[in-house]
């Protein structure tokens, strides 16, 4: 993997499922592994799936498929694994002239209709002004994002889905969102049947409650052109990568020049086998 920080930094990581405890997916549109989960569940390997569905149209997230597609797939995603292994998160919210806190509670309303049946779980994020999109967005107030709680906490509730914040500061507990964490260890200590050691990851932000992992993914990958998109440095570098992607190199953005600093960063499987006295 390329450090997104340094290229001439790459990290090695080994896949093995006799090590890789669990792998949690993000996607905006899992559909194209559809036909690769049988092969994955062969293999022996536990995931999840963190599907990010919102209601934005094409001048947010541009290159996407059509929503009603989407949750079509969400729907099958769920059905081809479980409710309780696919996560929606609903996020980022963007609140400004075109996005008002009353267009997100009616969308997300009518989104959950839709889906409550397929998902246990949502997380939820206000948009971050990153660096390189900071011109375009503006961060929540705290009304704002209170008033958001309020109104989704109301619908999730009525609908059996538990909320959760990615890395917020805010505190919205008062309306039954708790702080969550995207690589959660109840989760995946439910997905892969073991207790697992897990330290918080200390390299995450301060607000982040996630437990150690390591992101396999890599930066000017992703084709759907997000608006509010911090892992995309421009449209033209994204498409010249996905065209040079070769299935068969090391790495997701090709192979190493040669002179690169290589760390191993594979890690042992931290299951627990011991069967637990007490919960």
């Amino acid at each position: 993997m390329p450090n997104p920080r340094n290229p001439s930094r790459l990290g090695k990581v080994n896949l093995s499922p006799d090590i890789v405890d669990c792998i949690a997916f993000w996607t905006k549109n899992p559909r194209p592994m559809f036909d690769k989960l049988d092969e994955l569940d062969a293999m022996g390997y536990s995931y999840y799936t963190q599907f990010t569905l919102t209601s934005y149209g094409k001048s947010v997230e541009r290159y996407l498929p059509p929503k009603a597609e989407l949750i079509d797939t969400f729907i099958e995603m769920s059905q081809r694994t479980s409710r309780e292994r696919s996560v929606w998160r609903y996020d980022p919210i963007i609140i400004d002239r075109c996005f008002s806190v009353e267009w997100h509670i009616e969308q997300f309303a009518l989104m959950c209709e839709k889906l409550h049946h397929y998902t246990k779980r949502c997380i939820l994020s206000f948009v971050d002004p990153y660096k390189g999109i900071g011109d375009s967005f503006h961060s929540p107030s705290n009304d704002e994002m209170y008033m958001v709680g309020a109104g989704i906490s109301k619908i999730a509730k009525a609908h059996g889905i538990s909320l959760f914040t990615c890395a917020e500061k805010i505190e919205l507990t008062k309306y039954g969102i708790q702080h969550g964490a995207c690589i959660n260890q109840s989760l995946i200590e439910q997905v892969i049947g073991n207790s697992v050691k897990a330290k918080r990851d200390a390299n995450q932000r301060a607000e982040c409650c996630c437990i150690e992992a390591v992101d396999i993914g890599a930066y000017d990958t992703c084709p759907h052109g997000c608006t509010y998109c911090y892992a995309t440095s421009s449209q033209k570098t994204v498409e010249r990568l996905v065209a040079a992607h070769d299935p068969f190199a090391p790495m997701i953005t090709g192979y190493p020049k040669g002179d690169e600093i290589i760390t191993d960063r594979t890690t042992a499987s931290q299951k627990i086998n011991q069967i637990k006295l007490f919960e």
